[in-house]
């Protein structure tokens, strides 16, 4: 319950003209700013308070300053706590009535505005809102221009209040009769409802005779705008007349037509009725179907319901109910159509032939649902429609990334104007087959907000055993989207939602080898770009040396995608050439190695083989990243100090406590590395992992830094072809990792000879291709000790 407070009562009401007398001299008063209202000299206003320094500014005015305060209105209602510059310099003194507290904490506050105060600034060091304020005193002079304003604007009151009766009866009375222009003009502009903007212009106006003529204006305006207003509404009025007498017209000229035989009676609902009957709707769908059928021939062909129904069943009758194209169940000619497209990715492949030898003996079988994780580039979509392409079936891509609505899966319900079905049932329309190959791409960047979580609402599109009988929103019936073969592709596995990533077969698909897009270029991206530049066979060959040269110094990434860019960019400028020079189209270009850099430019990707010369402090840990595989140096340096430790680079929490677990471990070695100890009282420990730009976590990188901090401490150089990775415990213990994959070829990639690895992941080491796997060392350990013992040579 809300709770009264009272306040003291005053012996009389503050009289006026002590209060200007008393303002005179700058006084601090408390303040409440407001975001809403602006408050006339002579309103008694109601005001809820929320924020705590106005709250304490009423507590302040209740046992300091008589129960008296300003009212000042601020510009930006945003602002919690407004700055002097953003109150207007005009506020009005005023005496608190009536205090009641809320139980949300909140005051009611009842004020009586006395006067006009001049801010002079603001108090922010103060628990309360606190203002400097001096009498405003206005300028009146009593002349017959002041009584000629006050005339004018009784008129143009009576005028607006015509057009807009905002004012009872008994106010608009009360106004007339005030014959003192100032407290007219004041009380007009408290009354009337008008902008915040303007009631604040005309609050800000000392002089009388001006400030009459502003709000004379202001009226005035208003009255124009309203008498517009009144016009269009009066011709819109006549139009609507005009339309319904016409619709009358025209339906009894349908009636009289139909009498004299001269209409074919219901020739629309006719044409639904044959489609409903070969469209081939289940049984429950095709009584949904004639039951809106029935609505809508009893409907007038013109109301918006109507509409609405002749949409519904258009949309009824155009999706695929039982057509299907027929499988390709020639399992050698899909093999040949996916290596002819896709060089290597066999474990997806195979996974295609599984389901199509089991399809070709049970016709039952439902179809599968595929999520092909990977790096951007890697090959995912156009897998999906090689897929499709060997199986001989329709093809639909829908992409998911950034999708927040759960209606864009499920479809608006048909209470709502211009409602549509979900994207879904949208693409098997557009399909024009129950059994297509479905593509939802990049299912791991979907959103969720207000409106739903649209993952949510996938799990019934990708669940084999619910999307028998999904059940649109706008559709309101079943639809069978068993036989439909799903595929999504998302860049990183762990941003799946759990209960959606559970109804998913997880197929992998991890970044190129050097090898690997070498191949993709000669068999792939080049005849590709040579037919997309209007280049022929015979007139442009690429070395193999070139490709590698754009692989290794124009291109970092797992996938091919960016490799594409720059040979299609090298076939451009020789077609230019070709046209600039008048180059016969039969003399046959050659791009070598040299000849990259001439189209290319400056190699935008170069091997640090600089920083992977031994240094003391510096070693070169492997990352993973939703790209793939990459390289990331560790760097350690010390200084003189106290054995303050600093981490930059932009590292995670987790990264964090990798770096003070490394240390202690090392600490914990001094005497095995040969360490003096007395380097972490007199020294300061710097550790910093390059490219700050980028944010970076993660256990992985601890036997890195680890590494890194004995290297600087013992003065001991690493040898800069050594790479490293693992999680290591306060004990020493070398832990597993993920993505060992992408960090082997990402050591392949840079050139690095060998890479420690944790022991445990050396099981890991089995699903990896030998061919991946040529020109590296691996090297398993189980704790700390043994890589010290590598690194420095014993």
């Amino acid at each position: 319950m809300a709770r009264f407070t009272r306040k003291k009562k005053d012996p009389d009401p503050p009289d006026t003209n002590d209060l200007v007398t008393e303002l005179k001299l700058k006084k601090v008063m408390p303040a409440v700013p407001l975001r809403d209202i602006v408050v006339f000299p002579g309103m008694v206003v109601p005001l809820l308070i929320g924020r705590q320094k106005t709250i304490n500014a009423v507590e302040e005015a209740q046992s300091q300053t008589k129960n008296l305060l300003v009212l000042v209105f601020q510009t930006h209602p945003e602002t919690e706590d407004p700055a002097i510059k953003e109150l207007i310099p005009i506020g009005t003194l005023a005496r608190i009535i009536q205090v009641v507290r809320q139980p949300e904490g909140q005051l009611k506050l009842l004020v009586e505005s006395l006067l006009r105060v001049r801010l002079d600034k603001a108090h922010p060091d103060l628990r309360y809102f606190a203002v400097s304020v001096e009498a405003a005193e206005t300028g009146r002079r009593g002349n017959t221009e002041e009584e000629a304003l006050q005339r004018l604007l009784v008129d143009s009151l009576e005028n607006y209040n015509q057009l807009n009766p905002v004012l009872p009866r008994e106010i608009l009375g009360n106004l007339l009769q005030i014959n003192d222009p100032e407290r007219l003009s004041d009380t007009l502009s408290g009354y009337l409802p008008l902008k915040k903007e303007d009631k604040a212009r005309v609050l800000q106006e000392l002089e009388l005779v001006p400030r009459l003529k502003m709000l004379l204006q202001i009226l005035n305006k208003e009255i124009e705008v309203l008498q517009v207003q009144r016009q269009i509404q009066g011709e819109v009025i006549k139009k609507i007349e005009k339309n319904q007498r016409e619709y009358i017209l025209q339906e009894q000229m349908k009636t009289i037509q139909q009498e004299l035989g001269k209409e074919a009676e219901g020739s629309e609902v006719k044409a639904f009725q044959e489609k409903i009957e070969a469209s081939g709707m289940p049984e429950p769908v095709r009584k949904k179907a004639l039951e809106e059928l029935e609505r809508f021939s009893k409907m007038m062909s013109l109301s918006p319901e109507a509409t609405v129904v002749r949409n519904y069943l258009d949309w009824m009758v155009s999706l695929p109910w039982k057509k299907t194209t027929s499988d390709t169940l020639d399992i050698r000619k899909a093999q040949e159509v996916l290596d002819e497209d896709h060089y290597g990715l066999e474990k997806p492949k195979e996974r295609i032939l599984e389901y199509l030898a089991v399809r070709k003996r049970s016709q039952s079988l439902k179809g599968p649902i595929l999520c092909l994780v990977g790096p951007p580039g890697s090959g995912k979509t156009s897998l999906a429609r090689s897929v499709a392409r060997a199986m001989g079936r329709q093809f639909i891509r829908v992409s998911l990334g950034g999708v927040r609505d759960e209606a864009e899966i499920r479809g608006h319900r048909r209470t709502y104007i211009g409602s549509l079905p979900g994207r879904v049932i949208q693409s098997m329309r557009k399909v024009g087959v129950r059994n297509p190959v479905f593509l939802l791409d990049e299912v791991d960047k979907l959103g969720m907000d207000f409106r739903g979580d649209p993952a949510s609402a996938l799990l019934e599109v990708l669940d084999p055993e619910q999307n028998c009988a999904f059940n649109d929103h706008y559709l309101e019936v079943d639809f069978d989207l068993s036989q439909v073969f799903f595929i999504t592709t998302a860049n990183v596995e762990a941003t799946i939602p759990p209960p959606l990533l559970d109804r998913m077969e997880i197929i992998t698909l991890p970044g190129y080898t050097e090898t690997e897009k070498l191949q993709i270029a000669r068999r792939y991206l080049v005849p590709r770009e040579m037919t997309a530049n209007g280049l022929k066979d015979g007139e442009f060959e690429f070395s193999d040396e070139a490709i590698r040269e754009i692989i290794r110094s124009y291109t970092r990434e797992a996938g091919v995608r960016s490799l594409q860019r720059q040979i299609a960019s090298i076939c451009r400028k020789i077609v230019k050439e070709k046209e600039l020079r008048d180059r016969k189209l039969s003399e046959r270009v050659k791009v070598s190695r040299r000849r990259v850099g001439h189209y290319l430019g400056v190699p935008s990707y170069w091997n640090e083989e600089s920083d992977r010369a031994s240094r003391v402090g510096v070693v070169t840990g492997l990352a993973w990243t939703e790209y793939g595989g990459d390289v990331l140096f560790t760097e350690v340096s010390t200084m003189k100090g106290r054995g303050q430790l600093i981490i930059t680079g932009r590292l995670g929490e987790v990264m964090k406590e990798s770096c003070r677990i490394a240390l202690s471990l090392v600490r914990a070695h001094d005497e095995e590395l040969g360490i003096d100890p007395e380097i972490y009282r007199r020294q300061d420990i710097h550790i910093h992992v390059p490219s700050g730009a980028v944010p970076k976590d993660g256990p992985s990188a601890g036997v890195t830094i680890a590494s890194a901090l004995a290297s600087c401490f013992s003065g001991r150089a690493v040898a800069g072809d050594i790479a490293m990775t693992g999680e290591i415990t306060l004990r020493g213990k070398v832990m597993p990792i993920g993505g060992l994959r992408a960090k082997l070829l990402a050591a392949s990639r840079n050139q690095i000879r060998r890479v420690i690895i944790p022991k445990d992941n050396q099981r890991d080491l089995a699903e990896i291709p030998r061919a991946e796997l040529a020109g590296l060392q691996i090297i398993p350990v189980e704790n700390i000790s043994e890589i010290f013992k590598i690194i420095f040579n014993n």
